[in-house]
């Protein structure tokens, strides 16, 4: 049988197969193009959790064991209790980011389309919504355009907040291969710590915690001084000259002052961005939660439209996911704030996706996000 690994954000492909006498064997699926068969020592064991201690096997109600017709009619009796004394609003949904995305699709159907409210939300919203709201900003769509291809064709690789090392050690075991084949492509390493994934970087920049924004500034203020900036690109971008002016402030000095690393070094990175085409930045937690993550996101994202690093094979802006499915879920609407496929609460697309869905009742507005539905709750 084949699946995925339900563990970090990689998404790796495993097969599993179940010899007659002995635990399930778990192998990677040498065809699937996020891991090419790779899996790490999480993956790897993942026969071992394949057992039945500990898991509900059949529908119980009050602890007593009873058909699938008589949970479903309980569950639903119960919602509706709940409704009819205190409206739909009284009922929410919070997903794992362990579904797959087609019971995301269902689950927010089920909440949007029937309930009629939009009380559900995601592990995407503590663990994403940052990059959801850069991408969003910057290209209008939470969409991330780059792909794992792309490693194997940057000529500069660049790790924000990130220690794939332990948190996405499959991909950082692509990275290291891609390295080994082309030991010209340039690795640089953006973390306060000098962590595992410093293991074969070429520069490690250990700036200051949370002086990413004006780090990244500082690399716009470079390319518009030393003629990185894509000129094909300035028909297709908004505020530019607005964001070039705010970015002055942000010379070399006064990024090493408040980055608390050396001139060379920021000089060196900034070169390194600016003469290279193929320039791969990604990034997880350590740019998404913070109390101005989002604004970390537009950093990085404005220095790779600025410069066009964008669109084509071997560069972009790519943010690694933190859990398994967070993006398959917000494919699907697992978000308070959206409702499928990037659709938005406007008259026209709720009217869509009611036709589609024959809904008998539709969300018409945002819902609780997440830490706002656990106040809620209390």
């Amino acid at each position: 049988m084949k699946t995925t690994c339900a563990y970090c954000g990689v998404g790796c492909g495993v097969e599993v197969t179940q010899p007659q006498s002995a635990s399930p064997q778990v192998s990677g699926d040498t065809r699937h193009p996020a891991n090419a068969g790779r899996l790490c020592v999480k993956g790897a064991a993942l026969g071992e959790t394949l057992t039945q201690a500990g898991r509900l096997l059949h529908p119980q109600l009050h602890h007593q064991r009873v058909s699938m017709e008589t949970a479903l009619d309980a569950a639903a009796d119960g919602l509706r209790r709940i409704i009819d004394a205190h409206g739909p609003e009284a009922v929410a949904f919070y997903g794992s980011g362990q579904l797959l995305t087609e019971d995301y699709y269902v689950a927010n159907k089920l909440m949007k389309g029937f309930l009629g409210v939009a009380n559900i939300d995601t592990n995407s919203r503590l663990c994403m919504a940052s990059a959801v709201t850069g991408y969003k900003r910057a290209f209008g769509a939470d969409a991330v355009p780059c792909c794992y291809e792309d490693l194997d064709e940057a000529e500069v690789v660049i790790l924000v907040g990130s220690n794939a090392a332990w948190a996405h050690p499959v991909l950082f075991q692509r990275l290291k291969q891609a390295k080994v084949q082309r030991p010209e492509m340039q690795v640089v390493v953006i973390d306060p710590r000098r962590t595992a994934s410093c293991e074969f970087a070429d520069l490690h920049l250990p700036l200051r915690p949370g002086s990413d924004p004006a780090l990244f500034s500082g690399l716009l203020h470079w390319l518009e001084q030393h003629d990185g900036i894509d000129v094909t690109m300035l028909p297709h971008l908004d505020g530019v000259d607005t964001t070039l002016r705010a970015a002055r402030q942000w010379d070399g000095a006064a990024v090493a002052a408040h980055c608390d690393i050396s001139h060379e070094a920021i000089a060196a990175f900034y070169g390194l961005f600016t003469r290279h085409e193929r320039v791969l930045t990604l990034w997880c937690m350590g740019i998404n939660q913070s109390q101005s993550g989002s604004d970390n996101n537009n950093a990085i994202l404005n220095a790779h439209l600025l410069s066009g690093k964008i669109g084509r094979p071997g560069c972009g802006p790519f943010s690694l996911t933190g859990q398994p499915n967070a993006m398959g879920g917000r494919e699907v609407g697992g978000l308070a704030n959206q409702l499928a496929a990037h659709m938005s609460f406007t008259a026209e697309d709720c009217d869509r996706l009611q036709r589609f869905w024959r809904s008998p009742r539709m969300a018409r507005e945002p819902g609780l996000t997440a830490v706002d539905l656990f106040d809620a709750i209390d």
